[in-house]
Formats: C-alpha cells, sequence, structure tokens
C-alpha cells in the first residue's frame, strides 16, 4: 500500500536535514511487530519505515520484522533486552509492569459514551487523547516505560470492538452463558456483567477457537477478520457492543537505542511515530464498513444489539471507572487512579472535537505532529 508523503512531512524533513551529518552508511533500527504480514497495521508499519528513511534523508533505516522477531507477548521484554530497537507493545499484556498507563487504557469503553459525534472516528479520537495523556499527564507512565529499557513514543490503535460469532447476539438474554474470548480485563468484566463467560487466549489460538465452537464469539475489531485471517469461520457480527478500540504503545523504542540518537534524530523519530499513530486508526475506520459489507456478500448476518442491552453496556462503562481506579490501587499500588480518569476523559472531550474536521490519513497526522508529538522535549525526554 503506498501513500504520498504529505506536505507537512516534507516540510519536517527540510527542516530536519540540516541538522544531520550525513554518515557513510545509513543505520538501520529494527521494528518487530506481532501481526502477521498480510496484516493493515503492518501496511502502516511499512508507512512508518518509509517515514523515517525520508525524514532522515536516509541516515535511519527501520527494517519491520511482522510476526518474526517477537511475538506480541515477547515484545516488550525483548524491547528492553535489545533484541529489537522498536517494538509494538501492547501495555494490557503487562498489567504490573505499566499499572499507571493501563489505567488510560483500560478506560476505552469510555469512547463509546461520546455518541453519534465520534463514530466511525473512535480510534482516532482515542489515540490522540491516550497519546497527550501518555506524553504529558502521566509521568507515572513514562517512568513505568523506562523501568522497562523503553522510551514511550506514541500510542494507536484501531477501531471499536465488538462481537465477532458463530451464533447471532442481540441481546442480554444472547449472551448468558456464552464464552467470549477477550483481550484486556475491562472486556472481560463486561462480559461478566451480561452473563457471559470470559476466555483468555492468543490471537493464534482465534480462528480454531472459534470454528470448533469452543467460543461464542470473539471480542474484536471488524478488520481484525482479515487481519488474523478470521474469514472463513465467522457467522454473525454484532459491532454495537461492546466498543472500545485496543490501545498499543506502537513504537516504543529501547532506551539505549533512543540515547545512542542525537536530537534530530529522536525529532525524525517522533515525526515518523506520528505518521503511524495515524495511520493505523484510519486505515481501521476505512476498512471497517468494507470488512462488513463484504462478510455480509459472504452469508454472515449483521445484528444490531438492542436498546437494552446497550443502555446496560452504557452503565457499565460509567461504574467500571471506579472499579478500574479500585483494582490498580489495590493490585499495584495506584493511588491517583480517579484522578487520571478524569483527566483522561476531559482529552476524549477534547480530541472528540479536534477531529471533526478530518478528512484524510494526512491531516490526521498533521494534526497529531502539531497537537502533541511536536510539543515533546528530545533533550528530556526518554533521558
Amino acid at each position: 500500500m503506498k501513500r504520498q508523503v504529505t506536505a507537512g512531512l516534507m516540510l519536517a524533513c527540510t527542516t530536519l536535514l540540516g541538522a544531520f551529518t550525513l554518515s557513510a552508511e545509513a543505520r538501520t533500527l529494527r521494528y518487530a511487530i506481532g501481526h502477521p504480514p498480510s496484516s493493515f497495521v503492518v501496511d502502516v508499519a511499512k508507512e512508518y519505515a518509509g517515514a523515517v528513511e525520508s525524514l532522515s534523508d536516509g541516515d535511519l533505516k527501520v527494517r519491520v520484522f511482522p510476526m518474526s522477531l517477537l511475538n506480541f507477548a515477547e515484545t516488550s521484554g525483548g524491547v528492553r533486552d535489545g533484541m529489537a530497537d522498536i517494538g509494538f507493545v501492547l501495555t494490557s499484556y503487562f498489567a504490573s509492569e505499566f499499572p499507571h498507563s493501563n489505567v488510560a487504557v483500560e478506560a476505552s469503553m469510555l469512547v463509546g459514551l461520546l455518541g453519534d459525534k465520534v463514530r466511525g472516528r473512535e480510534g482516532m479520537v482515542f489515540m490522540g487523547a491516550l497519546s497527550e495523556y501518555t506524553f504529558f499527564n502521566c509521568p507515572e507512565c513514562n517512568r513505568e516505560f523506562a523501568r522497562q529499557g523503553q522510551v514511550y513514543t506514541g500510542s494507536t490503535g484501531g477501531s471499536s470492538y465488538g462481537l465477532v460469532c458463530n451464533r447471532p447476539v442481540e441481546s442480554e438474554a444472547d449472551l448468558r452463558g456464552m464464552r467470549l474470548r477477550v483481550g484486556a480485563s475491562n472486556w472481560s468484566r463486561w462480559a461478566e456483567a451480561v452473563g457471559a463467560s470470559p476466555v483468555t487466549m492468543s490471537a493464534n489460538e482465534m480462528f480454531e477457537a472459534l470454528s470448533q465452537g469452543v467460543v461464542g464469539c470473539i471480542v474484536l475489531a471488524a478488520p481484525e477478520i482479515h487481519n488474523f485471517g478470521l474469514t472463513d469461520v465467522v457467522k454473525h457480527i454484532t459491532m454495537d457492543v461492546p466498543g472500545g478500540p485496543m490501545p498499543i504503545a506502537g513504537t516504543n523504542i529501547n532506551t539505549r537505542t533512543w540515547k545512542s540518537l542525537s536530537p534530530a534524530q529522536r525529532t525524525v523519530m517522533l515525526r515518523a511515530a506520528s505518521v503511524f499513530s495515524a495511520g493505523v486508526p484510519w486505515i481501521y475506520h476505512q476498512h471497517e464498513d468494507r470488512i462488513l459489507s463484504e462478510a455480509e456478500d459472504r452469508g454472515v448476518t449483521l445484528h444490531k444489539a438492542d436498546a437494552a442491552l446497550i443502555e446496560k453496556t452504557h452503565a457499565f462503562v460509567e461504574q467500571d471507572m471506579a472499579t478500574i481506579a479500585e483494582d490498580y490501587r489495590r493490585r499495584y499500588g495506584v493511588q491517583n487512579g480517579a484522578e487520571l480518569i478524569t483527566t483522561f476523559r476531559a482529552l476524549l472531550d477534547k480530541w472528540a472535537g479536534l477531529v471533526q474536521d478530518v478528512d484524510s490519513e494526512e491531516a490526521l497526522a498533521d494534526l497529531y505532529w502539531s497537537e502533541i508529538f511536536s510539543k515533546v522535549d528530545v533533550n528530556q525526554h526518554g533521558l
């Protein structure tokens, strides 16, 4: 997938090049991402690599290793230990290592309470808010990354999660007793709240679990049907619940690698990270309707959740904010969870307004850059 570099990106490139001393040979950074090569996320990772090379005039390059160098469960430790220079880190997989970070990550279902004004833009709103929150409003988050030998350079993630199933779901009664594969604790609690049983398993096991009836549904974003090769086993889809995207620290950099870069090179990595942070939610939202339409053409039935299930889900989300704060206080010693969630909710409202006029991936990347990434002090951050 090829896209033109934005005018803003080219301007940043021109500005940054004057700060470089050309090297005889480009330095190549290894980027580990747990998605399969055919994934939309890998397409965006290649754009990120291209942005790094363009912005640095070839002084820096990124080699993308999809699903080969490190899997999702190995990525955090692998970046820490220098097996990769950059990693796609799902902090939700590592609750004890990133508790302050995960307070906001687990609050992802909040975006569903913003209503129609963010429909089809949930990921764009959430990733802007989460990046701003982590860079500038959560020093504890950055200390957590530092303890794991990583430097945070932005969050990303796709569209909101729904129910990808082998049986129809429209009401709470349909969910009662059903086993649901979930990928994060907030969806696990929602499953229990509606009478279902949450099941944790690796992404590699989803196809077999759904095809053999081990689970009735997978809580998943629609484009992941393509990314994880689930096309042939999905028979029913309900996207109204539970809602919320899966946020990721998409381009965390090994601390030693980050410190070895010049300030101009760190700026390049942040500018490229803004491209990546924007690219994933944009491509997911662009493909969401197509994936659902193609599924319907194959005979998959698309369902609407009834009003009672949606109302119960919204009530659960409000109640779950207190649960998250107390759970992280009790288990991980996070004393300011309620305050962090309040701060984050205000940023969600802010970003719900900021993305309203965004009409392209390039415009979203430029917005992220101007509002967030360009304000990071490369002489202080991660050092």
